[in-house]
């Protein structure tokens, strides 16, 4: 072919590339709001009609015979006309697959959960399509997660609304009495209404310390202490309130051995478990607190005497303010006053600012209660 020709070629399906591209624009712009699969079965229509005709235009300029001319435009066309429905039929399956992702969303977005399937077209959508399967069931446990804070902070409310209710009730009929004159030992009121109130205070100290832990608004002051002082000066704490309680404290571990945590908060989470123990222990049973090295991690266990807790009960046991079974309420004559029942969730809170863990498990003849510290290597990299 000599340089003229082949320069007329290319201008002939330049020019008709560009003509077709043109009014292929104009297409897609008044197709802009018509479903996705008609944009690019327009696209390729435009590109596979710019061949065609590129094709027939050149054939003709060629001068062929017309019997050749003939068979180069049948070509053409049933070239095209295949590559046409090649290219419509992967716009239909492209924009199938779209519709089932939209639907997916759409179903999120409606609180149902999706599932991956098998019948993504593609490893782009398969992949879509599990992250929107991932995504439908993390959003469900934070439904889950919601719903079982929304109902607890509803039983909070409730539960301390009663709680705050019988000492202001004792308060209010108590002053009303002296206000009257109708009592012989002003004093004895004056000494109740006091205890009262201390209570009432301890109850919105519990309430501020609970609300900063759940802000993340605690801050702890780590410093390296003996494990067993630590333990040993929530027992002394804890002892005038046990009544005939023994509390024997079984130190497994070194004395020398040191931890790194915040002394005071570690002592009053202690403090609280033995608490627990005490409302919960009949009188005259012993309370046992166990140091040891549980898997390399120190281990301050409290062991009780109570009647245990239900198994379905135990994930819950650590929630603000739930008093589980019958069976876990304080036993008369405990020392233990009504109560917002929020240590167990502040033991949680400063455990957990600690990087530990706490459980609590049914044992024989009682209830045990296990802070897991981390250990010395964890916190020296931490």
């Amino acid at each position: 072919m000599s340089v003229p020709d082949l320069v007329a070629v290319v201008a002939i399906t330049l020019s008709i590339s560009v003509a077709a591209g043109i009014v292929g624009v104009g297409v897609l712009l008044l197709l802009r709001r018509t479903p996705l699969y008609t944009q690019p079965a327009t696209a390729l229509t435009v590109g596979v009609v710019s061949v065609v005709v590129s094709m027939i235009a050149v054939a003709n300029l060629m001068y062929l015979s017309p019997h050749d001319l003939v068979v180069a435009i049948a070509v053409a066309i049933a070239a095209g006309m295949s590559s046409l429905l090649v290219a419509v039929t992967l716009c239909v399956w492209v924009a199938g697959n779209i519709r089932a992702l939209s639907r997916a969303a759409e179903r999120i977005g409606n609180g149902e959960v999706v599932v991956a399937s098998s019948r993504a077209g593609s490893a782009e959508f398969a992949r879509v399509e599990e992250a929107l399967a991932h995504t439908s069931e993390q959003l469900r446990l934070s439904r889950e997660r919601e719903a079982r804070v929304e109902a607890s902070r509803r039983e909070l409310v409730a539960w301390i609304s009663h709680d705050l209710r019988t000492p202001l009730a004792g308060i209010r009929a108590m002053a009303e009495a002296l206000e009257d004159e109708m009592v012989d030992d002003p004093g004895r009121y004056h000494r109740q209404m006091r205890s009262q109130v201390d209570l009432l205070a301890s109850m919105v100290d519990d309430l501020f310390d609970l609300s900063r832990i759940d802000a993340g608004a605690l801050r702890l002051r780590f410093e390296d202490v003996a494990l067993l002082d630590v333990v040993s000066d929530a027992v002394a704490d804890v002892r005038p309130a046990a009544g005939d309680r023994e509390i024997t404290v079984d130190g497994a571990l070194p004395r020398d051995l040191s931890v790194r945590v915040d002394a005071g908060e570690l002592s009053r989470a202690v403090a609280n478990l033995l608490m627990n123990a005490v409302q919960h222990t009949p009188s005259g049973t012993p309370i046992a607190v166990r140091v040891e090295l549980i898997e390399e991690r120190p281990t301050v266990s409290v062991i009780d005497r109570g009647p245990g807790i239900d198994d379905e009960d135990l994930p819950r046991l650590f929630e603000a303010g739930w008093r589980g079974s019958r069976a876990r309420t304080p036993h008369t004559g405990s020392g233990a006053g009504p109560g917002a029942r929020l240590g167990l969730a502040i033991v949680r809170g400063i455990v957990h600012a600690h990087d530990g863990a706490v459980v609590a498990t049914n044992v024989a003849g009682g209830c045990r209660f296990d802070i897991h510290l981390p250990a010395a290597s964890d916190r020296a990299t931490g």
